[in-house]
């Protein structure tokens, strides 16, 4: 791996069986939810241990990287990683690589992790996340083994960031049938939030509840990407500013591989909070579709009467969404900002130098940039002077 890649080292831990595998299968090795079933731990049939079921994973991952775009290598473990670790390296936005530690969940794995490895485990960590499963008969044994794990950030990575995943919650319904699902899954997630958030003090410890099943599980993994990402709010205010020059209703960046959301920007509240990773699910499957035909995902544009709103491939390592629903404007303005793009991912690819990604990627987007004025200035025009109709 490069010398001038940015590593960021990633706990993922939890008891055995909350869902650390699947979830880690689905964002970055593009399965689908239904598809992790096979990764379980029994069946009636025959017994499956816990390092057989991440060979498996292994296995697949490897597989993934010839049939699909995630930018995921799985070496073998150097000396200093664990035999009971799953070590992997993810590659976002160029040179930023999450060093990625899925922990087993084992009693014998866990009880290690604290006594013979815990310098090792949990030495230069920038995020930890802990994954409870909400169904959970051994909560107490849960709690035991997190404080464990927050001890031990605290003694060799005290600046990291911790992040609970309240895991499995579209299995709620199955224990009080007689409140309204949404309820239930709201007393739930919030009595076990203040629990985490009590027991994780001095740190500070964000929460999120996620099923495999549905957007939840994006909301929480882009939300803890966010955290990683370098010059993030310069980022967002030339992306507001972007938005504002071609007058979008909203821009969305989006990570290539894993289609999670790295930034946006949007003009006005809208009433479904979860709808980026709504379509972050939605596209990563039509991707998966489109590899299994031998064709590949560039580009989508949606209109309708109300909207226009297209994607489209940005950078080397981004998608990029913009979405329209001023009429006078909508196909005018759509194509200036398709042009804009392209004018500015030429710009990317020509400037780029090994090493600078990070360090340019956010002012691709500035603008400032002459060819995005070009645009917007193209965009003025034929939104105030519309083509003449004939006859």
């Amino acid at each position: 791996m490069s010398s001038t890649a940015m590593k960021k080292k990633v706990l993922l831990m939890g008891k055995s069986g909350s869902g650390k595998t699947s979830m880690r299968s689905i964002i970055f090795a593009n399965y689908i939810a239904r598809d992790t079933r096979r990764l379980g731990a029994t069946s009636k049939d025959r017994k499956v241990t816990e390092k057989s079921r991440r060979r498996m994973l292994a296995i697949d991952l490897q597989e993934n990287l010839i049939k699909t775009e995630a930018q995921l290598t799985i070496p073998v473990s150097p000396p200093s990683v664990p035999v009971d670790v799953e070590h992997s390296h993810v590659r976002f936005l160029g040179n930023l690589v999450l060093n990625l530690w899925d922990c087993g969940g084992q009693d014998t794995f866990m009880e290690n992790y604290f006594t013979s490895q815990r310098d090792n485990i949990f030495r230069n960590v920038e995020v930890l996340i802990y994954v409870f499963d909400v169904e959970s008969r051994e909560l107490e044994k849960d709690m035991h083994y997190y404080q464990s794990c927050l001890e031990a950030i605290l003694q060799n990575s005290p600046d990291a960031k911790v992040f609970c995943l309240v895991h499995k919650m579209d299995l709620v319904q199955e224990d009080q049938r007689d409140l309204p699902l949404c309820l239930q899954m709201f007393q739930i997630f919030k009595e076990r939030e203040e629990d985490l958030k009590r027991l994780s003090r001095p740190l500070a410890c964000t929460c999120f509840r996620t099923s495999i099943w549905d957007e939840t599980l994006y909301k929480a993994w882009s939300s803890i990407v966010y955290q990683l990402i370098p010059n993030v709010q310069q980022l967002e205010t030339n992306l507001r500013n972007f938005a504002q020059i071609i007058e979008a209703d909203e821009v969305l960046l989006f990570e290539r591989a894993t289609f999670l959301v790295i930034s946006h920007y949007q003009c006005k509240e809208q009433r479904d909070a979860h709808r980026f990773e709504k379509i972050s699910n939605i596209i990563k499957q039509f991707k998966l579709s489109c590899s299994k035909l031998a064709a590949s995902f560039q580009s989508m544009e949606v209109r309708n009467s109300n909207f226009a709103a297209f994607i489209d491939v940005f950078t080397s390592n981004t998608y990029v969404m913009v979405i329209m629903s001023d009429p006078s404007i909508r196909e005018y303005a759509l194509l200036c900002s398709s042009c804009s793009l392209k004018l500015l991912r030429l710009r990317s690819s020509t400037s780029a130098t090994p090493g600078s990604t990070l360090r340019n990627w956010s002012a691709w987007m500035d603008p400032n940039t002459a060819c995005t004025c070009a645009c917007a200035r193209r965009a003025q025009h034929f939104t105030s002077t519309p083509p003449a109709q004939s006859g």
